[in-house]
């Protein structure tokens, strides 16, 4: 099994920053995708940012220009900056990792979960 430690949120103020980070642990053979995901109170989970084995990204049109997805892959780690941080980025902001454990088998495993406050 895998398991996906987040680390980095909290309550801002509007204009600030954090850095949101995600070890990834356990059976891991290699990891392909790792992704952030966000979702906010009476709103659809949503896909912030992502970003490949070959570090190839990929943002949501809301936090363009704003966030930046990184990975470590020697720590199999991945983080999100996020910068100019507005009240709608309020949300509870989960990594997802897309990991092979065996030759054959690959599964996601999301984190836990940690809670991003944007006050105005």
């Amino acid at each position: 099994q895998v398991q996906l430690v987040e680390s980095g949120g909290g309550s801002v103020q509007a204009g600030g920053s954090l850095r949101l980070s995600c070890a990834a642990s356990g059976n891991i053979f290699r990891i392909n995708t790792m992704d952030w995901y966000r979702q906010a109170p009476g709103k659809q989970r949503e896909l912030v940012a992502r970003i490949t084995s070959t570090s190839s990204t990929n943002y949501a049109d809301s936090v363009k220009g704003r966030f930046t997805i990184s990975r470590d892959n020697a720590k199999n780690t991945v983080h999100l900056q996020m910068n100019s941080l507005k009240p709608e980025d309020t949300a509870v902001y989960y990594c997802n990792a897309y990991v092979q454990t065996t030759r054959l088998t690959w599964d996601n495993y999301w984190g836990q979960g940690t809670q991003v406050t944007v006050s105005s």
